[in-house]
């Protein structure tokens, strides 16, 4: 079983920066943590990546958010973060926490309950 909790979302003016974080609790897991990461969903438009970090730190990022986001974890406390700089109104969305878990060959993704940031003046 797998539990995410984000925290950090919240209003901001278009320009600001904001942090957000996820802790993931693990009972009863199996197989390992291939990967987190974030991915958001603005109103009538589809969930999208955001950025992906894997457990030897790889990093991957939507073209939209390069160079304004950095995404980082920590192993030990099963724990992923996302800064978020230069922030535009077009950021605002749900922003959900990832877990990518790796298992007998497969993978499966769980997902947190979301954090809303809105990007606005």
């Amino acid at each position: 079983q797998v539990q995410l909790v984000e925290s950090g979302g919240g209003l901001v003016q278009p320009g600001g920066s904001l942090g957000l974080s996820c802790i993931a609790s693990l009972i009863r897991f199996s197989g390992n943590i291939h990967a987190m990461g974030w991915y958001r969903q603005a109103p009538g438009k589809e969930r999208e990546l955001v950025a992906t970090i894997t457990t030897d730190g790889s990093t991957n990022y939507a073209d939209s958010v390069k160079g304004r986001f950095t995404i980082s974890g920590d192993n030990a406390k099963k724990t992923v973060y996302l800064q978020m700089t230069n922030l535009k109104p077009e950021d605002t969305a749900v922003y959900y926490c990832n877990l990518l878990r790796h298992w007998i060959g497969h993978f499966y993704n769980y997902w947190g309950q979301g954090t809303q940031v809105t990007v606005s003046s």
